[in-house]
């Protein structure tokens, strides 16, 4: 990282190119093999005004913080904070009831959310496991920034914790493409009809939803203090 621009060199680069993460709004330079770096940063800032358009059209960092309102399986969840409620948040309907000190909210509810997120897609994962009559090592969650779900040859699922935040058909639609993984590892036509055999349904839909929308579950509890392992 130099300065507020991260610098990547590709093989297969022609030319400089900036672009703007709209996951969490880094900066990023893609230079070709023998470029000047210099050359590159000085460009770079001469870009300035079209990098702050970009980044202006980004969505909003969403905080965990008291009042706030967030997706959850299609749809939104309002954190309700009394203080002397238990330190375990706890949904009902269309409210999280969070207890306990001010201090470490908000790690308590992305705590809560994980778990949520790990019990759910568990549940999925061995659903659709049985349906395809295969076997799955492992299910963990983690926070990529590039990939909502990945299947390894060992049959250890991993999925992003932010599929949690996502419409349900969407969520179950990525479990059922990993779980398909167990038979073919790769994205060949068999592949996908199976995942709409296992889906019961065409998963286009849930494809389009993540690529127009799954930047956004990103910047869901950005601003809040690190989270503990």
């Amino acid at each position: 990282m130099t300065g507020a621009i991260e610098i990547v060199r590709h093989a297969r680069a022609r030319r400089m190119r900036l672009a703007v993460d709209p996951r969490d709004g880094k900066v990023r330079l893609t230079l070709p093999p023998r470029a000047s770096i210099k050359k590159g940063l000085a460009w770079a800032e001469e870009q300035r005004g079209w990098i702050a358009t970009q980044q202006a059209r980004l969505p909003g960092s969403l905080p965990l913080a008291p009042g706030a309102r967030f997706p959850f399986g299609g749809c939104d969840i309002e954190i309700d904070y009394v203080p002397t409620a238990p330190r375990v948040p706890r949904r009902e309907g269309e409210r999280l009831i969070c207890g306990g000190p001010r201090e470490g909210l908000e790690r308590r509810i992305e705590r809560w959310l994980r778990a949520e997120a790990l019990r759910v897609l568990s549940a999925e994962t061995a659903e659709y496991a049985e349906r395809a009559g295969v076997s799955v090592t492992r299910v963990s969650i983690g926070d990529p920034r590039g990939r909502w779900g990945s299947c390894a040859s060992s049959g250890a699922i991993r999925y992003s914790w932010r599929l949690i935040l996502a419409p349900d058909f969407v969520r179950r639609a990525t479990v059922a493409h990993e779980v398909a993984h167990r038979i073919h590892m790769n994205h060949s036509p068999v592949f996908h009809r199976l995942v709409q055999t296992l889906f019961e349904a065409d998963p286009t839909p849930a494809r389009h939803w993540l690529r127009r929308n799954g930047a956004a579950l990103h910047w869901v509890g950005r601003g809040n203090e690190a989270p503990t392992a």
